[in-house]
């Protein structure tokens, strides 16, 4: 593979015409599925197309890694715990819970697309995060056993396979060079086995590689046990073993479930740090040259744990010295910090760590060591700097700050939108950014426009493509082409027309899955993500409430006939979001069975949300909820698919808004509530969320509704602990906002009035959204941080 010379193989007998693919279906599904036509189900017919998908990604994806080797490529290898690539003919593969997920998923089309040598590396978990169902209105957790039909995208590669140990102990010994070294030893063993699938990118024959690792036991089977009769402690390790891959993120209350989802990021960090090198070797003897040839990208804190575990290797199996390995580590390595929620920002308790990766917490240890002696230098008399800067937090019980240990060995670190990063730059790292005035960059988000505009939505790409041509797919800045078009009267009714067939089609699905009325000539008003308290789900039913309140007071009033739309998952031990998924559902169950106001306000709440289902209501939305309080949404990419499909975005000054807003205009934006500065200034006068609702008559009667159990009658306590909450401390400022939230929602309603208006408003969304492209993206990654060059055919 590596000789320079190109394959002699050849793949002629692939066709692309309609006779040469109908044919390669019908022998897939006799000698791949195993059926014929007369017995064959939908599903055998739609693995059997499937396969002949597959076969003729395979022999681009061949070519392409042979392109790779002869030109002795620097390759990004991207480590994240969440891929959420979404539905591939069939349904999503579950291996995410949110916008992580999604970022990562976009990121790996853009590298294929730009002929980026990059690689993606994860768990293949066996079940996702969980699939949601609601029963009387509250969120319920199932299985979400995705793998359970097949996965005909993946090849499994049991030869690609590496020993992950965990627990044992820390030999130490004096080496023939003089110098003391150190060994891992005895614990247990787990196996890691990949898995890989092909990414392909858009028209250019790259098709790169996500692989996936699964946990196989080291020692299957105890026949000697089952042989006695003892079956279950037969299988007893090879149980515990395959655990680690079982289920994303187990809810981690417990101890046992914390040193699972420790272990989970161990597993899949050391089998992909393992498999780069084994590549790296392939053409290369001389490690100095790994950082020329290697860049490794850490998407969150869940992997950080691989910046000592390359120093593990570099110094224990390599035996290089310590100078050396951190030199070559720190110049592999960069960090996505994407939260500043300090309960995000992860942290391991020492007991624990020192229990599963014994030799991990010494080379941790030593590397604060000789950080904080750097810090001292600098610093001589200040010893609050070293605390707050140091990767251990000896506050009660001693943690590992993850993400100090991430900024401090990586070469670079990225905030994900301009406002995130400058917050991270005068608070949560202002320290770490002052000691590296130039390690902490930015490079904002974005989305790749083939999966959330060209697939997800047929008729509004339909439209684009005829007015300016397909060369935007591509390349998104080409949009602004459409600018000249959004005071066209013809074409904004064309605009108005594609989301119409989109609104349509949502109710459609409403229907048939949920068995709900939806009217499509209402205002689809969205709010589609994870339920958080941040996120402000409850400041948007809140307002819902306070406009039902309207129309009971003044039956006849001039309303906007809306449909409010919500989706998202509340994590299972998180009891405030669960809480307020079902007040959402409790408020809606109000409005739906009263009839003197549910032919102009209706709620629904669309379960499971996914991929998929964001395909589904996306495309539809007309006003995009982007509520969060400002400072705590590190980007968001929801709000760049809802504005990208034609949406107008409702929000605060947080995450990406700003860009958008930067973007769009103030004209084409509805922005409100407190900025960051107003509300470091609130709290510095001390924060009375009572005081707001003892004077906005409108905002005490919604939060008494839902105190005194207006919308839970049968346990009118149900909602109290929101009340309370509200009125004591408010720690998200949904009281502060409320009014302020009112009125800009008054004035998107009479711009929706006005058809004209609004119609060119989402025009000019859509045609100013080319910046959030993850193409941009990965372009400033590139050229920024990982030093990679495209790789041409």
């Amino acid at each position: 593979m590596s000789d320079g010379k190109k394959s002699a193989f050849k793949y002629d007998y692939l066709g692309s015409d309609p006779k040469a693919i109908q044919r390669s279906v019908s022998n897939h599904l006799v000698y791949t599925i195993g059926k014929d036509p007369f017995t064959a189900t939908d599903h055998d017919w739609m693995m059997a197309f499937s396969h002949v998908v597959r076969d003729r990604l395979i022999e681009r994806w061949m070519e392409t890694q042979r392109n790779y080797y002869r030109h002795d490529a620097k390759r990004i290898y991207y480590l994240s715990m969440e891929f959420l690539i979404g539905r591939s003919l069939e349904h999503d593969a579950a291996l995410g819970n949110g916008g992580l997920g999604r970022l990562a998923a976009c990121f790996l089309d853009s590298m294929a697309t730009l002929n980026i040598p990059g690689y993606g590396y994860g768990i293949r978990f066996e079940y996702g995060m969980f699939r949601q169902k609601l029963e009387d209105g509250r969120q319920v957790e199932l299985p979400e056993n995705w793998l359970a039909h097949g996965n005909p995208w993946e090849f499994p590669r049991p030869e690609v396979s590496y020993r992950i140990r965990f627990g044992g102990r820390v030999m130490e010994y004096l080496g023939p060079d003089g110098r003391r070294h150190f060994d891992w030893i005895d614990g247990d063993v787990v196996v890691a086995q990949a898995y890989d699938t092909p990414i392909p990118g858009y028209h250019n024959d790259t098709v790169n590689n996500l692989r996936l690792w699964s946990a196989k036991a080291y020692e299957d089977f105890d026949l000697a046990c089952f042989n006695m009769g003892e079956y279950t402690h037969a299988v007893e390790e090879k149980t515990q073993s395959e655990n680690i891959s079982k289920v994303l993120y187990p809810d981690d209350s417990s101890t046992r479930n914390q040193a699972l989802r420790l272990k989970q990021q161990y597993f899949f960090v050391s089998a992909s740090l393992k498999d780069i090198l084994r590549r790296f070797s392939i053409d290369h003897d001389d490690l100095q040259e790994l950082p020329d040839k290697v860049a490794i990208q850490l998407n969150d804190t869940h992997p950080s744990i691989a910046i000592p575990e390359l120093m593990r290797i570099l110094l224990d199996k390599e035996k290089l010295q310590w100078q050396l390995a951190w030199n070559i580590t720190t110049r592999v390595f960069s960090y996505t910090n994407h939260t500043l929620l300090p309960e995000a920002l992860e942290t391991w308790p020492i007991q624990l760590f020192e229990q599963l990766l014994p030799r991990h917490l010494q080379i941790i240890y030593e590397i604060n060591r000789r950080f904080l002696l750097m810090v001292g230098n600098l610093h001589p008399d200040d010893r609050e700097i070293q605390r707050r800067l140091s990767i251990f937090d000896e506050k009660g019980e001693r943690r590992i700050r993850m993400a100090h240990l991430a900024v401090i060995g990586s070469h670079k670190v990225n905030g994900v939108s301009a406002l995130h990063s400058e917050l991270l730059r005068s608070g949560t790292c202002k320290d770490f950014h002052e000691f590296y005035p130039d390690k902490l960059i930015n490079i904002t988000n974005g989305i790749t426009p083939r999966r959330w505009l060209l697939l997800s939505n047929r008729p509004l790409s339909k439209l684009i493509c005829d007015a300016i041509g397909h060369d935007w797919v591509r390349d998104l800045d080409r949009l602004e082409d459409l600018v000249p078009l959004a005071d066209d009267t013809t074409f904004q009714e064309r605009f108005r027309a594609a989301k119409q067939a989109n609104k349509t089609r949502l109710a459609g699905l409403v229907k048939h899955y949920l068995n709900q009325e939806i009217d499509p000539h209402t205002l689809f008003d969205v709010q589609v993500k994870r339920i958080h308290e941040y996120k402000r789900q409850l400041l948007n039913v809140m307002r819902v409430i306070a406009l039902y309140n309207r129309l009971l007071d003044d039956p006849h009033a001039d309303f906007v006939p809306r449909t409010v739309i919500f989706g998202g998952k509340a994590a299972p031990g998180y009891f405030m979001a669960k809480l307020i998924i079902r007040l959402i559902n409790d408020v809606a169950d109000v409005i739906d069975n009263d009839p003197a106001v549910n032919d102009r306000l209706k709620v629904v709440f669309i379960p499971n949300y996914d991929v998929t289902t964001a395909s589904d209501i996306i495309p539809a939305a007309e006003l995009s909820q982007q509520i969060s309080t400002a400072g705590m949404e590190a980007s968001g990419t929801g709000n760049m698919k809802l504005a990208l499909n034609g949406a107008l975005t409702i929000g605060t000054m947080d995450g990406a808004n700003v860009e958008m807003r930067e973007k769009v205009g103030d004209e084409n934006i509805f922005i409100f509530g407190l900025t960051t500065d107003g509300i470091e200034q609130l709290k510095r006068k001390v924060y009375h969320p009572r005081h707001y609702y003892e004077t906005n008559p409108e905002l005490k009667r919604v939060v008494d509704m839902i105190g005194n159990g207006f919308f839970s009658p049968t346990n009118p306590n149900r909602y109290k602990v929101i009340s309370e909450t509200l009125l004591n401390s408010d720690p998200f400022l949904v009281l502060a906002d409320f009014q302020d939230y009112i009125e800009t929602s008054d004035n998107a309603d009479a711009c929706y009035r006005n058809p004209e208006i609004w119609n060119r408003m989402a025009v000019m969304n859509t045609a100013m959204m080319g910046h959030f492209s993850s193409d941009r993206t990965i372009k400033e990654y590139a050229e920024k941080i990982w030093g990679v060059e495209p790789v041409s055919r």
